[in-house]
């Protein structure tokens, strides 16, 4: 592999693990500051994908749909937690994988009623249509780039508002003890409500931004879930800076081993084999630390 292919997938590698990274923050969040185990996440991925898509077409333009779009998944959040997550609270964890596994089956068949089952494709913006050029013969997508900036900016951002302000303070302090900050004169609910609509947004704004450079399809969430799960388990469980190291560890292992190639009695190797690598590596990593690499002993 010359230099010029190795840091185009090097760049892919980190894109996708940013990308990757948006989405699981979202549900170690909504699991470590609330407890909710919520296998519904992928369904937001999913839901933010068609929004970008209905409303790129509606006003034209694709960061109005963007704007618009991570609006109405926050209202989205809102009101599921609402009418639906306060009552899991406390509840042994069968519940709440039951729910949140009903509320797919709800996402799909409104997915299906409003946008139908065909597969979609939103264009890329038109500033950032073009390409960088590596050689004469290689170059890079500026918009794949852009994600990885947008990624990069959000997760400074939610450092930011977790780790340095009053809200980010009450926030890791109701995780910690919930009736001692209620005590204090502080609306848990409504503070847990808004953290669940932040889970929401992250992972429905990943759907839009992805849009472009992939297509929008049913039950595109499922898949994500997975390997967002897997991100979260690997990091350790409520582990934002976790949920970091292990999606780019997840993107380098996932993006090489398709392209790399160990050979062996003439059998080509790694290929065959990108496909369990992440879960190998889950399972190393735990072998070595059954918390996840910044999970706290016992969760």
């Amino acid at each position: 592999m010359d230099f010029p292919t190795f840091l185009i997938q090097l760049l892919n590698s980190v894109q996708y693990a940013l990308l990757l990274f948006l989405i699981a923050s979202g549900l170690t969040l909504v699991f470590g500051i609330m407890g909710i185990i919520n296998v519904a996440h992928g369904s937001f991925y999913m839901i933010g994908a068609y929004l970008a898509w209905s409303l790129t077409a509606l006003t034209g333009h694709f960061w109005t749909a963007l704007l618009i779009g991570t609006v109405l998944s926050v209202l989205l959040g809102f009101a599921l937690e609402w009418l639906v997550i306060r009552y899991l609270y406390g509840r042994d964890l069968l519940y709440q994988v039951l729910l949140t596994y009903g509320l797919i089956l709800v996402f799909e068949e409104v997915r299906s009623l409003l946008w139908g089952d065909d597969v979609r494709g939103v264009d890329i913006p038109g500033a950032l249509a073009s390409s960088l050029r590596l050689t004469d013969n290689l170059s890079y997508p500026v918009y794949r780039l852009a994600i990885s900036v947008l990624c990069l900016a959000l997760a400074a951002a939610m450092y930011w508002l977790i780790q340095k302000t009053r809200v980010g303070m009450m926030i890791r302090a109701g995780s910690a003890n919930r009736q001692m900050v209620q005590s204090l004169g502080i609306n848990v609910a409504l503070l847990y409500r808004c953290v669940f609509a932040l889970g929401v947004a992250l992972a429905a704004l990943a759907g839009m931004i992805a849009a472009p450079v992939s297509s929008v399809f049913p039950g595109m969430g499922n898949h994500v879930l997975i390997v967002c799960f897997v991100v979260v388990v690997i990091g350790g469980m409520g582990s934002i800076k976790g949920a970091l190291i292990a999606s780019l560890l997840i993107g380098l292992v996932d993006t090489f081993g398709k392209v790399l190639h160990l050979e062996i009695a003439g059998i080509h190797l790694l290929p065959e084999l990108s496909s369990m690598s992440i879960y190998l590596l889950m399972a190393v990593i735990l072998l070595w630390r059954p918390e996840g690499l910044f999970g706290a002993p016992g969760r």
